[in-house]
């Protein structure tokens, strides 16, 4: 892949925390459990030895597919951002205009994203709507159930 990476440096922190203990912990763990499959005997029909490797396999395309993003990673200082206008790290304040609802998104990047703690990608298309913005103006953006339209409260 080539191509830089925005995260923040919450992201950036826990991708590091999670390739440190992919390498020290599950690493060694799954060597040890094809080990003892190995033991086993006959590895044609060692159904211990197949899911081990599997594991393994999974496992190491984790630790490349990180490091990968590491290397390429953009850290961005959300401590330095502009609160007048929606940028990449800003928590947005809306109100859902359809059901009056008042919801908050901090826009992140994509291996941050995690809706339930209202974490949301930089490429998903509520947050290609609201970069830019400011507070009070409205944005109508195309959902799969319709159109949604939000009015910007805040930007933190």
């Amino acid at each position: 892949m080539s191509g830089k990476v925005p995260m923040t440096r919450e992201g950036h922190k826990s991708l590091t925390r999670e390739l440190r203990r992919l390498k020290a912990k599950e690493r060694p763990k799954i060597i040890n459990e094809i080990a003892i499959a190995r033991e086993h005997g006959d590895l044609s029909e060692n159904a211990e030895y197949d899911a081990a490797k599997e594991k393994q396999s999974l496992i190491e395309g984790r630790i490349r597919d990180i490091e990968d993003k590491l290397s390429r990673a953009e850290v961005i200082d959300t401590c330095e951002n502009d609160t007048n206008r929606v940028v990449f790290g800003t928590v947005v304040h809306l109100r859902d205009e359809n059901d009056g609802n008042e919801l908050k998104y901090q826009i992140v990047g994509a291996d941050e994203a995690d809706p339930r703690q209202r974490k949301i990608s930089v490429h998903s298309p509520i947050a290609r709507a609201l970069i830019g913005k400011e507070v009070g103006e409205s944005v109508k953006i195309k959902v799969p159930a319709g159109v949604k339209e939000y009015t910007i409260l805040g930007i933190n």
